[in-house]
């Protein structure tokens, strides 16, 4: 049977209606899954985690945020400069474009109408956040007592990376040319990752490897690059746009696989993703 012009319309609407009305067969959730690059990972890597500063205020999609991330789907990643909206914009887009779930938990310190919008009476959080793809437990977050020229903290939480319970951190320093405030934040953030034997160390520090201020953390962790060391003659690659490097993903009692640093158009810091050797 041949079919009209109007009539051969009529049936290409109904199936399009027909396929809203019943939702897609992809376990994504979405109609059309986003696109992404070609190397893209497919799934969760359980023993991939990630550090990435993801730039306040900007004025960057969290859609293309959340397509960055998807490329490496690390088991953890640590955010900073995050609002908690943004933070829901991108765990929301992961899950629905491209079927990774994640779990939130939040490390805001300063409530700031200017930086994540809201209200004057009621404004945005801002701070740090963690996502994870297994559950989180003890969560905590910790206000430096003096965070600089803006509230500044860490955040903990336990949870499983590469198949293993391990204590995550996550934390943002004072901005640049406050080299004293910084000391006194990572004497505080040493203090209590010392008491893990198996930590995960992540954020923007603020401060290149051989900066005194970070001598504690040193003291304490490796670089997740083996070849970055805190010294002048540490191979250490840069992590921002302006060639320094001030991302970290620091390791206490886990071996490091490989590191990879990813510049974005979406941030002036890079991507930091590494692969545990968890065992």
């Amino acid at each position: 049977m041949v079919l009209g012009r109007g009539t051969s319309l009529f049936a290409g609407a109904l199936i399009v209606a027909c396929m809203v009305l019943v939702g897609p067969s992809a376990p994504s959730g979405s109609l059309f899954a986003g696109s992404l690059p070609v190397e893209a990972v497919r799934d969760v890597v359980p023993n991939r985690v990630m550090t990435w500063n993801i730039c306040n205020p900007c004025e960057d999609s969290n859609v293309d945020r959340a397509a960055e991330i998807a490329t490496y789907a690390p088991q953890v990643i640590g955010l900073q400069e995050a609002c908690v909206r943004d933070v829901e914009g991108i765990r929301n887009y992961l899950e629905s474009r491209y079927g990774l779930v994640y779990h939130v938990e939040y490390g805001t310190v300063l409530q700031n109408w200017g930086r994540c919008g809201g209200v004057p009476w009621s404004p945005g959080a801002f701070g740090q956040a963690v996502l994870s793809a297994a559950p989180m437990t003890d969560a905590v977050t910790v206000e430096y007592p003096d965070g600089g020229s803006e509230d500044r903290g860490y955040m903990a939480v336990t949870t499983t990376v590469g198949g293993r319970s391990v204590r995550v951190f996550n934390t943002h320093l004072a901005q640049r040319r406050q080299e004293a405030v910084r000391a006194d934040q990572t004497r505080v953030l040493a203090a209590d990752v010392a008491r893990h034997d198996r930590a995960i160390v992540l954020g923007d520090f603020n401060a290149v490897p051989d900066a005194p201020e970070l001598a504690g953390i040193w003291a304490l962790a490796a670089d997740a690059d083996p070849q970055c060391r805190p010294s002048p003659v540490g191979d250490c690659e840069p992590t921002t746009d302006w060639q320094s490097k001030f991302d970290y993903v620091f390791l206490r009692g886990i071996v490091p696989l490989e590191q990879r640093v990813h510049p974005t158009p979406y941030s002036d810091h890079h991507l930091v993703r590494t692969d545990l050797d968890t065992a």
